[in-house]
């Protein structure tokens, strides 16, 4: 996708990211307007709900404030596989049946080297993030973090330029043990990233719990934040816990003070989608029993958020 010259980084994210959904323009319930308070556009990602049918998740998607959808595959969920059962077509019907639109396609399955095939399918549905995991963190050899972050970057090349072909973003997120995962490798990317193609689908739960960390992280961004997840650590998502403590990965379940987070979104006018997010214990289960406990416990997170928002203002 080539660009308008002398447009700010700010504003080319903006145009790129509004081109399909109404991300940026405001035109849905949630969206950033011009001239108009900021809100949280939020999109439902279908991992929540563990193995549900798509048939059941898809109706909840509005009950949550969103208007998109983010689909995951197998280690997960499984809806990206039941797409491909149920066809592409059928699933787009099944959206617009609904009044929903996919929005992302995420895929640590596939890591970012692998993502050009199924950037044809974020084409041919409308989706406009994919979303993954960077390199392994590697205590090999001499060079530095900031240096390993340039050379990942370089390697993502080509696959920037098939995104811009394909009008997608990738957002990489900052997973536990991987290359870009720490503090200083967000902002190094942040700061070396050229590509309008290539962002960061920015996750607390892998950061100290830390809100003016995190907040100045958001900042230091600025239009390289593709992806925020409303996400805290909690007590973690590695062992089982008793369900309650799980939930501590939640928005307004937790102890964190999200208010200096949503701060900073709305400082630099974050036009991208927030997603209310956790893991349960084992994965590919959803987080609570049944799909309405499910959409219920997203909109307790949502309430919190929009109550952080207020006092934020």
């Amino acid at each position: 996708m080539r660009l308008t010259q002398g447009l700010n980084r700010r504003k080319a994210c903006q145009l790129l990211m509004g081109g399909l959904s109404g991300v940026c323009s405001g035109l849905s319930s949630g969206g950033l307007q011009a001239n108009a308070k900021f809100r949280l556009t939020y999109i439902l990602a279908s991992s929540l709900y563990g193995e549900i049918r798509l048939e059941e998740i898809v109706p909840e998607v509005h009950k949550t404030g969103a208007e998109h959808i983010d689909i995951w595959p197998l280690g997960h969920a499984n809806q990206r596989e039941q797409m491909e059962e149920m066809g592409h077509d059928q699933f787009a019907e099944l959206l617009a049946e609904h009044e929903v639109k996919l929005g992302i396609l995420t895929h640590y399955d596939l890591g970012p080297y692998r993502l050009q095939e199924e950037m044809k399918v974020a084409q041919k549905l409308g989706a406009k993030i994919l979303i993954c995991g960077s390199d392994r963190l590697s205590s090999e050899g001499d060079k530095s973090l900031k240096q390993k972050v340039k050379d990942f970057l370089e390697r993502m090349k080509p696959h920037a330029e098939a995104a811009a072909r394909a009008g997608v973003i990738i957002g990489i997120e900052n997973h536990g043990n991987s290359l870009i995962s720490s503090p200083d490798s967000i902002r190094y990317f942040g700061e070396l990233a050229e590509s309008e193609q290539l962002g960061i689908a920015l996750a607390p739960y892998h950061l100290p719990q830390d809100p003016e960390l995190i907040a100045g992280l958001i900042k230091e961004l600025g239009s390289k934040l593709v992806h925020f997840y409303a996400w805290q650590h909690g007590k973690g998502a590695v062992r089982k816990l008793p369900k309650k403590e799980e939930m501590f990965q939640m928005p307004g379940y937790g102890s964190m003070d999200f208010v200096r987070i949503v701060a900073a979104l709305r400082e630099i006018d974050y036009p991208g989608w927030t997603s209310i997010f956790m893991h349960p214990v084992p994965r590919g289960i959803p987080i609570l029993p049944e799909g309405q406990q499910v959409t219920e416990a997203v909109n307790k997170s949502r309430r919190y958020l929009e109550t952080c928002l207020g006092g934020a203002a």
